[in-house]
């Protein structure tokens, strides 16, 4: 049984990172980064339009009524709040007739079950041979956010642990500064699969074991948070190395992520600020990866530390490693199984056939437009007193700092749901060192093992009606919102202690704020 909490410690390339006494990383970010929307198909804005994104993006100040244009999260592709767990599920309000169907067959793969190899069924066999879902939408349930397994019984199928070992020179990528080398576990990979197809072991058992630590708040209000141990049990294929460096992940919610991607770069990059020029604390960095589409850096936008560029990258990143398909971007017909699993690179895959790769491009591409089109449920009671006040406190407190309120995306020539929309995310996708309670202790590119990206909160007051859950953070050891930001540490310390000290009514208030997003 393999004990993560035993092994916690990040160890990269010593040309590439200072590791100081206290095992804190320090760079020298000192880059400005020019790494442009390639992905994208831009009409470039005007000095007028920069000019009037620039006053409407402008943080509120006047509390006492709702901003005119927040009510709607995504702008003119908002969908109606849903009462029901089909909320997330929803195409984007302004798409065409045409993109829609393309929407609903996107969904069809999304929810498709894949099949072990050698099947009857060629266009859906190529599952495994290990795995950790059978289905985009068994990890993604309604479109929504995972869960830890809640007792013994409980499989862990929306969540899983990631894992490599420090890299060499040779892992390196020198076109990225401060890029932090690592490289898989030689037997096991990048991440640990918990399903094997008939006559194939499975990697491990997830084992989660919890400590409780009671907090009493400035008005005498005590909240429990969970410490949690995690442990890779029952391996199939052995020990794993040992310098593994394990991180737990817990699937995210998928709505907005079309216009997340349709944020201009620049516009990210601006509020890039890692020696805390501006002094308020807060010193965001980009996560910057190489795309294997484009062939070059990229600003890194998804995944829970931004190590994925683009949502076709995303996709095909799951379909290998959650589901163990083929894809034009990861074509291995083994997914996951490194060298040293013989038996699981000598199985019989789906590849090879008219599709050329388990899921083709086209199927890929209609993964991915579902993926992009999924609408944001337009805000609920945004207008209301005890919510206008949580709202200030909100902003006051300085949650904004990287929680960022809005955007507008780029004019795009051939995506019009996502294009030149005024969007409500409240993230500034940047990443920031949450401190050593919420660390992982594993790199990920140039993300230290201390670093998040900053989560979008649009949707999550819907959690609980859309998962039927309401557990957050990266690994979902929080059971409230009130227990995630008691868990805020590092650059958002100072914020999680003002909501220590607000009175009950306060952070009531600053509550029904959040649940309104």
């Amino acid at each position: 049984m393999y004990n993560i909490s035993r092994h916690a410690w990040i160890k990269p390339s010593s040309l590439v990172l200072l590791v100081l006494g206290s095992g804190t990383a320090a760079f020298a970010d000192t880059k400005v980064w020019d790494l442009g929307d390639p992905h994208l198909n831009i009409i470039p804005r005007t000095a007028e339009e920069a000019s009037r994104i620039a006053d409407v993006t402008a943080l509120d100040t006047d509390f006492s009524k709702p901003n005119r244009f927040e009510a709607k999260s995504a702008g003119a592709a908002t969908v109606r709040a849903m009462r029901n767990s089909n909320a997330f599920s929803q195409p984007s309000g302004n798409t065409t007739f045409e993109d829609e169907l393309n929407f609903k067959v996107g969904n069809g793969l999304f929810r498709k079950l894949w099949v072990s190899s050698p099947s009857s069924t060629k266009a859906s066999d190529g599952l495994g041979p290990i795995f950790n879902a059978r289905s985009c939408q068994r990890c993604h349930i309604k479109d929504g956010r995972g869960h830890p397994p809640e007792n013994a019984q409980d499989n862990a199928v929306s969540m899983f642990l990631r894992i490599s070992i420090p890299g060499t020179i040779e892992d390196n990528v020198a076109q990225i500064e401060d890029y932090i080398a690592t490289r898989p576990d030689p037997t096991y990979g990048s991440q640990l699969q918990d399903f094997g197809v008939q006559g194939y072991p499975s990697e491990y058992r997830l084992d989660i074991t919890y400590e409780e630590e009671v907090i009493t708040l400035a008005d005498g209000v005590e909240v429990s948070l969970r410490h949690p141990t995690y442990m890779a049990a029952d391996l199939g294929y052995g020990p794993l190395h040992e310098d593994a460096m394990l991180s737990p992940r817990v699937t995210p919610q998928m709505i907005g992520l079309g216009l997340l991607e349709a944020i201009p770069a620049a516009d990210i990059l601006a509020k890039s600020d890692p020696d805390d020029a501006n002094g308020d604390g807060v010193s965001g960095r980009p996560n910057v990866v190489w795309s294997l589409e484009f062939d070059q850096p990229m600003l890194g936008r998804f995944g829970l530390k931004a190590g994925a560029p683009t949502l076709r990258h995303q996709s095909a990143a799951a379909f290998s490693g959650d589901i163990g398909v083929s894809s034009p971007l990861f074509p291995a017909g083994a997914g996951e199984c490194t060298l040293a699993q013989t038996e699981c690179q000598s199985a019989l895959h789906g590849d090879g056939d008219d599709r050329g790769t388990e899921i083709d491009a086209e199927g890929l591409d209609l993964v991915t437009h579902y993926s992009r089109n999924l609408g944001v449920p337009a805000r609920r009671g945004a207008g209301d007193a005890q919510v206008l006040h949580g709202k200030e406190l909100f902003y006051t407190s300085g949650c904004t700092s990287c929680h960022t309120p809005s955007y507008v995306t780029h004019r795009l020539k051939d995506q019009p749901e996502q294009s030149f929309q005024l969007i409500w995310p409240y993230t500034d996708m940047l990443l920031h060192d949450m401190g050593p309670d919420l660390a992982d202790n594993r790199p990920e590119a140039r993300a230290t093992g201390t670093e998040w990206r900053t989560p979008p909160l649009w949707g999550i007051g819907l959690t609980e009606q859309v998962s039927g859950h309401t557990y957050f953070l990266h690994d979902g050891r929080a059971r409230s919102l009130l227990e995630a930001v008691m868990w805020h540490g590092g650059e958002a310390q100072a914020q999680r202690d003002a909501v220590a000290l607000m009175t009950t009514s306060d952070r009531d208030a600053l509550i029904a704020f959040l649940e309104s997003l």
